[in-house]
C-alpha cells in the first residue's frame, strides 16, 4: 500500500483527497500537515512538516504558495517524493522545485486531471494528422464567473501540446475584434467564456474543408484534480529523482 502524507489536508482539496483515499485499497493517508486541525480526519495532523515523523512513500501537496518552501525542505530532508499541486509559485520557488527534482522525484502539472491529460495525449496524434492537412485549430474554454484569469492555464496547456507537436509553428490569437482580416493559417484561436458556476469546459476544434472534429473535456467538480493527484502519488512512489508530470502517469498506463 502506498503511504501518503497530505500537505494542506484540511483545505477543500485536502479533504477531497482524504475521502478518496478512505475508499482506496491500494493507498492510504498516514499523516496530514495543516495549520488547522480537524479531529474527524482519522489520522494525525501536524501544524508543521518538521513535526511529522510518520513513515511514508510520498507527499501530496494542496496548500498555498507561502507553505511550499517549508514543504520542499522537508521533502529533501526526508527524501520523500512530492506531488506538487499548489499553484501561483514564484520564480524563485520554481527554481527550488527544479533543484529538488535533482535529488527527489517531483511531479508537477498544469492540470492534474486524468481526463485532461489523456486529452493532451490524443491531441498530439490529432494535430500531427490534421494540422498538415490544413485544418484550422480553435480552443474554447468556459469557467465560472469568479475566475479572474483568462484564458485558463489548461487552455494554454492544450494549445502548447498542439504547438509543440507542430514544432512551434503556430501563434496564439486571443482577440479578433481589433483586426479586420482573414484568419491566419498558422494560428490557434483561444476564446474564454465566464458565467455562472461552470467548473470547467474545454473544447478543441479542428475545422477543415467540409468536416469538423471536436474534442471536449467537461469537469463537473474539482474532485477530478484530487483523483488525479492520488493516481500521481501512486505512480511517483518509489521513482528515482527527476521532474515528472501527468503525461508520465498517462504513458505508464498505455498498452
Amino acid at each position: 500500500m502506498t503511504k501518503v502524507i497530505v500537505h494542506g489536508c484540511n483545505g477543500k482539496m485536502g479533504q477531497v483527497i482524504s475521502d478518496i483515499l478512505k475508499e482506496d485499497a491500494s493507498a492510504g493517508i498516514v499523516a496530514g500537515i495543516d495549520v488547522y486541525d480537524e479531529p474527524q480526519n482519522g489520522y494525525p495532523v501536524y501544524s508543521s512538516a518538521d513535526e511529522c515523523k510518520e513513515d511514508a512513500d510520498v507527499i501530496i501537496d494542496f496548500s498555498n504558495a507561502k507553505a511550499v518552501d517549508a514543504l520542499l525542505a522537508y521533502s529533501e530532508k526526508r527524501s520523500l517524493p512530492v506531488v506538487l499541486c499548489t499553484t501561483g509559485l514564484s520564480k524563485e520557488q520554481l527554481e527550488k522545485v527544479n533543484a529538488l527534482s535533482a535529488k527527489v522525484a517531483v511531479l508537477k502539472s498544469a492540470n492534474m486531471s486524468l481526463g485532461v491529460n489523456t486529452l493532451m495525449d490524443i491531441l498530439k496524434k490529432a494535430a500531427a494528422v490534421l494540422a498538415p492537412a490544413g485544418f484550422d485549430i480553435e480552443i474554447v474554454e468556459k469557467h465560472h464567473n469568479q475566475k479572474v484569469d483568462a484564458p485558463s492555464g489548461t487552455a494554454l496547456a492544450l494549445a502548447d501540446v498542439i504547438n509543440e507537436t507542430m514544432d512551434h509553428a503556430y501563434e496564439y490569437k486571443y482577440d479578433r475584434s481589433q483586426v479586420r482580416e482573414k484568419r491566419g493559417k498558422k494560428e490557434i484561436g483561444i476564446s474564454a467564456v465566464r458565467g455562472g458556476t461552470i467548473v470547467g469546459e474545454h473544447d478543441v476544434i479542428f475545422a477543415g474543408s467540409d468536416e469538423v472534429i471536436e474534442f471536449k473535456h467537461t469537469a463537473f467538480s474539482k474532485a477530478i484534480f484530487a483523483k488525479g493527484a492520488v493516481e500521481a502519488a501512486k505512480f511517483l512512489a518509489g521513482r528515482p529523482a527527476g521532474m515528472y508530470d501527468m503525461q508520465d502517469v498517462i504513458a505508464d498506463r498505455e498498452i
